[in-house]
């Protein structure tokens, strides 16, 4: 019966926030429907390429998160957590004003457009506080809330300004704005039904570790389109940018399997069943998002118009690295739960033989998302092989 009941509660918590990802991912990806339309393919290259640079300086924000779930599970109050969340929030945003007009110039963007995309970095941090609070009480209904009032806040004043013929730059404020409103929202939910320990400070090198491993992972789902927008011209950055967003799906769409399933992997009694699990779940997902993209992706022209064309024969290939990707994010949660770090090591050695190629070797779209797919696939299946391994001799000590 405790199986049972486990079982139960795990596949509830997974539809929940699923439900909830699926439709921050939804407006996510419904923000690049209009944005490519309306800004054309050179505006839209500016604009996906800050967001891609937002959500590498956005990386403690994911690592935050795990870590102040494991504390709310080891007994660590709100007021704890939410103190190492503003440590966190402080310094970056001293980090991204410093960067501001270094990504600039890297990437040929506005001001304007890269202090509106990097200001929102701090902002997610805060944001990442309350849902980890969330997620370590369990509370996966109301996580699942917020996780889809944080993509619709961030989306839809941005589609607004678009609308009303703005540019990346105002746009991407407006989305800034829905994200600070959202963890304002949040710190009201979370505030009920968490108690511990008051006086205790957590120390920010926690945050440190984890986030040299979700920073592999991020750099390896997003410096292709930092690269794309420095190697390729302006219009063929702005199609390998569509083209991603059927990787962004891939990888971001069953992220709930991990958040579900993180507890247990940190457990050595049922880590490596989990990891297996995971990994089992996560490969099936994306065997069915490749052949849905290859199905769908005559259908891209007639969404975002014929400029777009070019890419259309390719996208299943976007969507076969986001499922690699989305599987070694799968092997890289059960190495922060099971404290194997060290993992990362081989995503890092992965990202800096994909830069090499492409800074040296690609010169078209397909030269890029190939290089993309072969150091995805590869990196996954070693991390995933090394992680099972690491989880069955924990196993056996324990």
């Amino acid at each position: 019966m405790p199986r049972q009941t486990l079982t139960s509660s795990a596949v509830a918590g997974v539809t929940m926030v699923t439900a909830g990802s699926m439709i921050a991912n939804i407006a996510s990806y419904l923000l690049h429907l209009p944005a490519s339309r309306w800004l054309g393919p050179s505006g839209y290259g500016e604009f996906a390429s800050l967001l891609a640079a937002q959500l590498v300086l956005a990386v403690p924000a994911l690592a935050l998160q795990t870590v102040v779930a494991r504390e709310v599970v080891r007994g660590k109050g709100a007021h704890a957590v939410r103190l190492l969340g503003y440590r966190c929030a402080v310094i970056v945003a001293v980090v991204a004003a410093v960067l501001v007009p270094v990504v600039s110039v890297a990437l040929d963007t506005g001001f304007l457009a890269t202090s509106s995309a990097l200001i929102a970095a701090p902002l997610l941090v805060l944001l990442a506080t309350e849902q980890g609070l969330l997620q370590g009480a369990a509370r996966f209904g109301p996580l699942s809330g917020v996780l889809a009032a944080a993509g619709v806040a961030k989306v839809v004043p941005a589609v607004v300004v678009l609308a009303a013929g703005a540019g990346p730059g105002l746009a991407l404020a407006a989305s800034a704005v829905g994200t600070g409103l959202v963890a304002l929202v949040a710190r009201l939910i979370a505030d009920s039904g968490v108690q511990g320990e008051a006086g205790t400070r957590i120390g920010v090198v926690a945050v440190l570790k984890a986030s040299q491993v979700q920073l592999a992972l991020i750099a390896l789902s997003s410096m292709d389109l930092v690269v794309a927008r420095i190697v390729l011209s302006n219009d063929d950055a702005g199609l390998y940018a569509l083209g991603a967003v059927a990787t962004k799906a891939a990888f971001w769409l069953p992220q709930a399997v991990g958040v579900v399933l993180y507890p247990r992997m940190a457990n050595p009694a049922q880590s490596v069943q989990a990891i297996r699990s995971a990994l089992a779940i996560l490969v099936g997902l994306g065997a069915v998002l490749v052949a849905g993209v290859a199905v769908a992706a005559p259908l891209v022209p007639l969404v975002v118009g014929s400029a777009y064309q070019p890419v259309q024969s390719l996208l299943w290939a976007f969507a076969l690295q986001g499922a690699c990707l989305a599987v070694l994010q799968g092997a890289l949660l059960s190495a922060i739960a099971g404290e194997r770090t060290h993992l990362a090591a081989i995503a890092w050695g992965g990202l800096a033989v994909e830069m090499t190629a492409m800074l040296t070797v690609a010169s078209t779209i397909g030269q890029f998302i190939g290089i993309a797919v072969v150091v995805a696939a590869s990196t996954a299946l070693v991390v995933a092989v090394r992680a099972v391994r690491g989880a069955r001799r924990d196993a056996v000590t324990a």
